[in-house]
């Protein structure tokens, strides 16, 4: 077996927890296919992915449908976009992560995902923006 099929079967053991299903809080959520023990990054990926800051004078160019897809799916503020550096035609699956008064999973300082308390298989994962992403959001 190569050494990226032993780290890609290891993964997949041990890091894989989620799935994206409908949610009953709104649209599509983040669910656990399994138990996930209090403490550890539920989406962890061993592909590093990070945030880019790109202007948001430099993003005017964009066609009109990939800056709406832009603006649904990164976090911006008012100076610039945060762009996955994998690009936008891969997914990830914390986007999708509902908003709670009562979190299950918190980002950290380093960027990452953690579980606040052990969640059960089915569950919905949900995450307090207005902790995660230092201001308030209301929601109609």
């Amino acid at each position: 077996m190569s050494k990226i099929q032993k780290i890609l079967l290891k993964h997949l053991q041990e890091e894989v927890y989620c799935k994206l299903g409908i949610s009953k809080v709104h649209g599509i959520g983040v669910f656990a296919i399994r138990a996930i023990p209090k403490g550890v990054n539920p989406m962890r990926t061993w592909h590093p992915v990070e945030e880019v800051p790109i202007s948001l004078k430099d993003l005017k160019g964009l066609p009109k449908a990939v800056r709406q897809e832009l603006d649904l799916f990164c976090y911006y503020n008012k100076d610039a976009m945060h762009i996955p550096s994998v690009g936008m035609n891969t997914m990830n699956m914390a986007v999708y992560l509902n908003h709670s008064k009562k979190p299950s999973v918190a980002y950290q300082k380093n960027g990452q995902l953690k579980t606040l308390r052990a969640i059960r298989k089915g569950e919905e994962l949900m995450l307090d923006y207005d902790i995660s992403f230092g201001e308030t959001h209301i929601f109609e």
